[in-house]
């Protein structure tokens, strides 16, 4: 081998681990990010902050319920402006982060008391909410619920 090819070799070798850290530490802070707009999403849901709920949910969100019905960012809003869909206490489980270049998926749990069109819909949920990077800011673009058995 040449001296500028072990050269090279020596300095792409040391290059590897910090560029692997700065990718991890990078990955970590979106997971952080992703979490805490979970929180505000659950917060402005319990307050009816339909502002800030505009601002995570990108226009073209999808919601799936556990019935399997499909809802629009337009029908979510107007349910928690109109009182319909209700959150009145919640508290977070454990929530996973993967994120995957500018998509990110989180999956956690929350047992809720709430309730949608007079339904008591109170419990234990798991869900799933995909995120996209977009203009360089996180929105929700895909959602889907479960209750816990």
């Amino acid at each position: 081998m040449t001296r500028i090819s072990v050269v090279i070799l020596i300095v792409a070798a040391g290059f590897t681990p910090i560029y692997g850290q700065a990718k991890s530490t990078a990955a970590s802070g979106t997971a952080e990010v992703l979490k805490q707009m979970e929180r505000d999403w659950s917060n402005a849901q319990k307050t009816g902050d339909t502002g800030r709920l505009n601002q995570i949910l990108a226009d073209d969100w999808m919601g799936l319920g556990p019935d399997g019905a499909k809802s629009t960012k337009k029908e979510f809003l107007d349910n928690v402006k109109s009182g319909a869909a209700k959150l009145e206490s919640f508290e977070f489980g454990p929530m996973d982060v993967k994120v995957i270049g500018t998509v990110a998926v989180v999956q956690g749990s929350d047992t809720e008391k709430s309730s949608l069109r007079g339904k008591d819909t109170s419990g234990k949920w798991l869900w799933m909410d995909v995120f996209a990077m977009r203009d360089g800011k996180w929105q929700a673009v895909r959602s889907q619920s479960a209750m816990a058995k």
